[in-house]
């Protein structure tokens, strides 16, 4: 297994399990030297999805793999279209997603 620094990572595309672009990643967000999620710059074709959000943070629990990709969960994608303005970020580590 090879680690990776969080900048060799960072602008990694991100797919789902099925095999959709998500997006792209743009940072780690670190608890206690750990990482706890990721911040991702949604593609544009799920933009309308997010209600105009262009990225989200996703818990790195819905991550399955990071390499030349990275892929996570679908689960982490949001069902429902949501109140934000086109420059903010949604969060999903408090959604309730399982």
């Amino acid at each position: 297994m090879k680690i990776k620094k969080i900048t060799e990572v960072l602008g990694t595309k991100v797919f789902t399990d099925n095999g959709d672009l998500f997006g792209e990643i743009e940072e780690a967000n670190l608890y206690e030297n750990k990482i706890d999620g990721w911040r991702i710059k949604v593609d544009s074709s799920l933009s309308s999805l997010l209600g105009g959000a262009k990225g989200v943070i996703i818990p790195h629990r819905f991550v399955r793999a990071i390499s030349d990709i990275c892929i996570i969960n679908k689960a982490a994608m949001p069902s429902q279209e949501s109140d934000l303005t086109e420059n903010e970020t949604m969060d999903l580590s408090d959604a309730d997603l399982i």
